[in-house]
């Protein structure tokens, strides 16, 4: 038992976790100790487990990855963060980063890919792919790189908001899967509207639903 790393799962799928915890769990290093489908339910049961590294996606049943992911950098620092998502890379790797992940893989990557980006991140070490190093190493040139999207202009609550308007969901809806007041979730909107520069609130609902329409086509 001492022998085996702790993996903690965050995801909102069952099926997606019964998957990983039995790709887990046939190597010999590896040990799930625990599994969530929320981010309230994941911070209870990782203040408990303490496990050595927590496989989170960015979309969950309750609250948002990218804020779990800062909550646990703040509260559970040894803990550390892999993200294991269907969400494109390009769009959530780096906010992930900053947010305190230290690693970020796509579902869609052989099953060898993922066991390896687990032992590179309990190692110590960062996993991303070359798309999203050729980005981090752009962070570094000196002339800064423009934003490739309007989307890249939208903090990670905003972009929180966003994806949720085009997955249907009505104002006060996003504001009790965020856990946000319901006049905040109105201030997004606003400030979307604003930074996408669109003219009204029909605008707003159009373009969050073809914006996510796109993401699931990848």
């Amino acid at each position: 038992m001492s022998n085996h790393k702790q993996v903690f799962l965050v995801d909102d799928h069952p099926l997606v976790r019964e998957w990983l915890t039995n790709l887990i769990n046939k190597r010999q290093d590896l040990q799930v100790c625990g599994e969530a489908g929320s981010a309230p339910e994941a911070l209870q049961r990782i203040a408990s487990l303490q496990p050595d590294i927590a496989i989170v996606d960015i979309t969950l049943a309750s609250g948002s990855g990218i804020e779990l992911i800062k909550d646990l950098h703040a509260q559970h620092p040894a803990v550390r963060v892999l993200v294991l998502t269907m969400h494109d890379e390009t769009v959530y790797a780096l906010r992930a980063l900053r947010a305190g992940a230290r690693g970020y893989i796509m579902k869609c990557e052989a099953t060898t890919r993922i066991i390896q980006a687990i032992r590179t991140v309990l190692e110590g070490r960062m996993y991303v792919s070359d798309r999203v190093s050729s980005l981090l190493a752009e962070k570094f040139v000196d002339q800064p790189r423009p934003a490739a999207s309007p989307i890249e202009l939208l903090s990670d609550r905003e972009l929180e908001v966003f994806q949720l308007l085009g997955r249907g969901l009505g104002t006060r809806q996003i504001a009790d899967q965020l856990h946000i007041s319901f006049k905040t979730v109105q201030a997004f909107c606003a400030r979307i509207k604003d930074k996408l520069q669109l003219n009204n609130v029909n605008e707003l609902l159009r373009e969050a639903v073809r914006w996510q329409e796109n993401q699931t086509v990848k």
